[in-house]
C-alpha cells in the first residue's frame, strides 16, 4: 500500500495540545499515535474518556477526507459519534486507526478504533459526517 507522508498536516492547535501525531495517511486508512501522559488522565489516573472520543472522532474524519494532494485538500465535520469504550490501556500509547466505510458527495460513514501498543482493543466508534464547503 502507498503512503504520503508529504500531506499529513502541520498539526492544529488542539492536536498539539493533546500530543497526538498523525502517521499514516493513506486511501484506505488513517493512523493516529497518542503517547499517553498525567495530563490526559481522569481522576482515576486513565485516559478521559473524551480523549478516546477526540482520537476516534479525528481518525475518522481524516480517513473519509483523503485527497493524496496538498493542494486539493478536504475537510468534513461531525454529525453524529457513537463511542463504545471496552477497556483500559495496558501499554503507553494510543493508536487510533480510522476507514471511511462509504457515502456520497456531501456525507460519509466511517468506523475507527483504538488499541495500544500491546494490541488491546480499548475503543471502537462509528460516525456520520459532511463534507465541508470549500
Amino acid at each position: 500500500m502507498a503512503t504520503y507522508p508529504e500531506i499529513i498536516e502541520t498539526p492544529y492547535p488542539f492536536q498539539h495540545l493533546l500530543g497526538f501525531q498523525i502517521v499514516e495517511w493513506t486511501p484506505e486508512l488513517v493512523e493516529i499515535h497518542l503517547p499517553l501522559h498525567e495530563a490526559l488522565g481522569n481522576r482515576y489516573g486513565i485516559p478521559h474518556g473524551g480523549v478516546h472520543a477526540t482520537l476516534l472522532d479525528t481518525a475518522m474524519g481524516f480517513a473519509g477526507c483523503f485527497t493524496g494532494s496538498q493542494e486539493n485538500t478536504r475537510q468534513a465535520m461531525t454529525l453524529s459519534l457513537n463511542v463504545n469504550y471496552l477497556s483500559r490501556p495496558k501499554g503507553e500509547t494510543l493508536i487510533a486507526t480510522g476507514r471511511k466505510i462509504g457515502g456520497g458527495n456531501r456525507t460519509f460513514f466511517a468506523e475507527a478504533e483504538i488499541r495500544d501498543e500491546t494490541g488491546e482493543l480499548i475503543a471502537t466508534s462509528s460516525g456520520t459526517f459532511r463534507y465541508r464547503s470549500a
